[in-house]
């Protein structure tokens, strides 16, 4: 039986949530997305969650909410999904590519400060596979040049830096809950805000605008009120609240698995020829939702694992080749040499201890 790169997990209490919200019909943004919003930060540690439709969405809204338009530039890492570089666009802003560490995949600050210019406007750091980005160097260049810090923390649920949330440092953090991340709502996300205005004001625009709160129905049916701002329809619905509220029970547990079988890899795999561990520091501690290997003959290495019936996949490559962007920036080195060798291999709470072993054991017989 072939093992599964992903797995999508839906407790037994998200069923049962999403269908007490179905029999009562009311499906439309509520008090369960309210409930599931202060269980993010009760539960999870995270500041101000505003619930959302998508990860991308919650991008975006940061970005409106940053006051990022026309002209301006964001500093964002090639390594992410292409999303990260589309919100910048749909503001009229410049995506401006910086380089990555080859032995973490994340941003690097000194090329973020590279390529700080007097439109810079906002950094994206991306946390990539889950392990955090060092975000005392990228605060630092921040604080330096009047830049606000939008994380893009997709895989970093539940990652924490410093003894600090991942979604409780930084101006704005945007999480998603898309259907295989480590917490699924069917499709959704959350913008955290570290600024309580920037939190109000990203309820009301999460809703066209309209601050639902404190705007009530007239005698003829419709809400009163007066949009003075642009919004958007990026608000969380009660179904999809309610299968994340269900899943959050299991989330400690299934993250906890998660760095269990990472610690196996990082074990076992440490001394197999041809193959290199990610850089881990002790003072952060990785969502893994991913586990990144840098490889030699990486198509020897994924066919080799394919015919064992065990996925590999990179998951994502450099986005800054996409026409949209213009085309691949010159001399992002580490990029070059990570989009060449990085594969990742199954590190999702659903494995067995055996499935586990028999991924390990593949590994370390050669390709």
């Amino acid at each position: 039986m072939t093992i599964e790169f992903f797995n999508t997990h839906i407790s037994p209490q998200a069923i049962k949530m999403a269908s007490e919200v179905l029999k009562a019909t009311f499906v439309s943004e509520g008090e369960i997305v309210r409930e599931f919003e202060t269980a993010l930060g009760r539960r999870l540690g995270l500041y101000n969650p505003v619930a959302l439709n998508s990860g991308t969405s919650a991008l975006h809204l940061a970005l409106v909410l940053a006051g990022v338009g026309e002209g301006d530039e964001v500093i964002l890492p090639p390594q992410t999904f292409i999303a990260t570089g589309l919100v910048v666009l749909m503001q009229r802003a410049k995506p401006v590519f910086a380089d990555i560490q080859y032995d973490t995949g994340n941003i690097d600050p000194l090329s973020i400060e590279s390529r700080v210019t007097e439109r810079t406007r906002a950094i994206m750091p991306v946390h990539w596979g889950g392990y955090p980005c060092d975000m005392d160097e990228i605060h630092a260049i921040a604080k330096r040049n009047g830049i606000v810090v939008i994380e893009d923390a997709a895989h970093a649920l539940g990652a924490t830096y410093k003894d600090k949330t991942i979604g409780a440092i930084s101006d704005f953090t945007a999480f998603s809950f898309q259907a295989i991340k480590h917490l699924t709502t069917g499709d959704g996300g959350a913008l955290c805000c570290l600024d309580d205005a920037d939190y109000h004001d990203a309820v009301t625009r999460r809703w066209f605008g309209i601050d639902r709160t404190n705007s009530t129905p007239s005698i003829l049916g419709e809400r009163e009120y007066d949009a003075s701002v642009v919004g958007y329809k990026y608000h969380m619905n009660n179904l999809a609240a309610a299968v994340g509220l269900g899943n959050l029970e299991d989330f400690p547990r299934n993250l906890g698995r998660r760095r269990e079988t990472a610690s196996r890899y990082r074990k076992e795999l440490a001394p197999v020829p041809g193959l290199q561990l990610l850089g881990y520091k002790d003072d952060r501690e990785s969502a893994y939702w991913l586990f990144t290997v840098l490889v030699e003959r990486r198509i020897d290495f994924i066919r080799k694992l394919q015919t064992h019936g065990i996925p590999a996949s990179v998951v994502h490559l450099r986005i800054d080749d996409n026409s949209v962007f213009g085309g691949i920036t010159p001399g992002l080195t580490n990029q070059e040499r990570f989009n060449k060798d990085q594969v990742a291999i199954p590190v999702h709470s659903g494995l067995t201890d055996e499935e586990v072993s028999q991924i390990i054991f593949c590994i370390k017989s050669g390709w």
